[in-house]
């Protein structure tokens, strides 16, 4: 009885066998035994183009081709070692390694060969080498919008910047070429070749406008040389609905020749930090300050001052212990009893001390909440930072104190820019894009980024009002180096000193400048940005003069006629 129990057991365990090889485990059987008798060449899908908004060429691809080997296909190894080793200036000792392995049935030999390279290996006529074509990423501009483009694999996959974000538009779907091969890898006599073709990435239309980049890029090199700053940037954008015209950060690195052995210096050149590092900006804040002060005026708020109001002309406030000071000693009359307008001219902190403590912490947070301070703005760009504001909760009258000027809040660049947009065309706020459509390779528009609004801000009254303010500051006040004759330039200076350790770092400073022309209907707006320039260290002569040979540029680009 036993026995035939056992054997009974023993049946049962060989039909399950049989029923999970033949059912369950099947199909994986039958994919390893079509891999052992089939081959693959992988066809490579062109990588889509990047373009400017006006279709120039900013990443397109060159052809190139890869080396595979099949070892067991290769009936003479040192030979083909010593061959492969000449012909693509590898060590011949490395190649051997690769072809006498037993773990892989294929391996790489090289990658993005040029043709003429490989045209020696095909007169060599190496049994078991085949080669297929690839694409080799190039960039028209080298360094040119570097940290925005981001750069590729030697696969060709996104590795940063848009090329990551939009690597599944730009990739594409890989073809292959697919034959039967004996037990060693010999292609048989009779084969059927089985060809899938690859789809190649669409195209991707940027708002940048190059030659506004490339402006940008010489403005911001000039002065990154000239001051000895730790890094400067910059960027452009069209106030009407927020589209990044240019974007520049530097020091900076060649997109056809990536650090990839130095990843330290790789994270630090390859960082967009105008997206994604934060700065306490200073006097440019004073922008959205006096654009609480109209509106909340406008509104009928009794707390606000009238453009009329004239403040008192004190150097000094003290603010729960804490003295915020004027950077002017006031003497000789300087500063005193002065306007909101002649406050910005003057960039005279204690007066937006006033307004921010004036408007109280639940108003004045409104408003900065309205134009994006403490939240991302949106962009399509990865490792945007969101900045920082001291909890609404949290903030004591000296916390508020400081905010009014630009101090106790930290900004990203775009973050900044876009406010300030918002506040000079209207009120509107829209999510910034870098994308402006999607194009495919016949030229055929796949899908448009349209502008989103976001929220408002401020009221076009309002704006209006600011935006005449603002133009005094380039005319009469801080921002004349930004003048521009014929063209109502205007905007905001700023020089705010950096803090290391809960301490101010002496001698370091972060020279800035916002403007936008033409005043009375905003087309141009670009930020400047300076990190520690050495010698004079003011927004005025640092940053402003830079904003004005952007702005002449686009002017002699655009060809711009003079506005008055």
């Amino acid at each position: 009885m036993s026995v035939i129990l056992a054997i009974t057991f023993i049946f049962c365990i060989i039909i399950v066998r049989f029923f999970y090889v033949q059912v369950i485990w099947g199909a994986e059987l039958v994919l390893r035994a079509t891999d052992q008798w089939n081959r693959e060449i992988p066809v490579v899908a062109s990588r889509g183009h990047i373009l400017d908004a006006n279709g120039q060429l900013l990443a397109g691809n060159l052809t190139t081709y890869s080396v595979f080997a099949r070892p067991n296909a290769i009936p003479d190894k040192t030979y083909a070692s010593q061959t492969l080793s000449v012909i693509f200036g590898l060590d011949e000792g490395e190649v051997y390694e690769k072809l006498t392995g037993k773990n892989s049935s294929e391996v790489t030999i090289a990658r993005q060969a040029d043709w003429q390279t490989v045209g020696e290996l095909i007169a060599c006529d190496i049994p078991g080498i085949y080669y297929s074509k690839d694409n080799t990423r190039v960039y028209s501009y080298g360094d040119v919008l570097c940290q925005v483009l981001g750069f590729t694999s030697s696969d060709g996959l996104g590795l940063s910047g848009l090329e990551k974000i939009y690597d599944s538009v730009l990739g594409g779907q890989n073809g292959e070429i697919m034959y039967t091969t004996d037990i060693v890898g010999n292609q048989t006599e009779n084969t059927q070749i089985v060809y899938k073709s690859a789809v190649d990435g669409d195209d991707i239309r940027l708002t940048i406008d190059l030659e506004i980049q490339l402006a940008a890029e010489q403005a911001i090199r000039e002065v990154y040389n000239s001051t000895g700053a730790k890094s400067a940037s910059c960027i452009v954008l069209d106030p009407g609905n927020f589209d990044i015209l240019a974007m520049v950060n530097y020091p900076s690195y060649d997109l056809n020749d990536v650090p990839r052995d130095d990843s330290q210096t790789l994270d630090a050149l390859s960082r967009n930090t105008i997206v994604c590092d934060i700065y306490e900006p200073g006097s440019t804040f004073k922008v959205l300050t006096a654009a609480a002060d109209i509106q909340e005026y406008l509104n009928g708020n009794q707390s606000a001052f009238s453009p009329t109001y004239v403040f008192n002309g004190s150097r000094t406030r003290t603010v729960d212990g804490t003295t915020v000071k004027c950077w002017s000693d006031h003497a000789n009359g300087k500063h005193s009893n002065q306007t909101l307008a002649e406050a910005l001219n003057n960039s005279c902190n204690p007066c937006f001390t006033d307004i921010a403590l004036a408007l109280g912490t639940d108003t004045f947070y409104e408003y900065l909440s309205a134009f994006g301070l403490g939240n991302v703005t949106g962009i399509d760009f990865a490792g945007e930072a969101s900045g920082m504001l001291v909890p609404q909760s949290l903030v004591r009258d000296c916390d508020l104190a400081r905010i009014g000027f630009g101090q106790t809040v930290a900004v990203t660049g775009l973050q900044l820019a876009c406010a300030v947009a918002s506040a000079v065309n209207g009120g509107n706020y829209y999510v910034p894009r870098l994308l402006k459509s999607i194009v495919s390779s016949d030229g055929t528009v796949v899908e448009s980024n349209e502008p989103v609004l976001k929220n408002k801000t401020i009221s076009a009254e309002a704006s209006s009002m600011l935006c005449a303010m603002l133009e005094d500051v380039v005319t009469e006040g801080s921002g004349k180096h930004a003048y521009i004759e014929g063209y109502k330039v205007a905007g905001k200076t700023g020089t705010a000193q950096k803090y290391e350790n809960g301490a101010v770092a002496a001698g370091k400073y972060v020279s800035s400048f916002v403007g936008f022309f033409p005043s009375d209907d905003p087309q141009y707006l670009a930020l400047i940005i300076v990190d520690e320039p050495q010698g004079s260290y003011y927004g005025s002569t640092v940053a402003a003069p830079v904003a004005k040979s952007i702005f002449e540029d686009i002017i002699a680009i655009k060809n711009l006629k003079p506005f008055e």
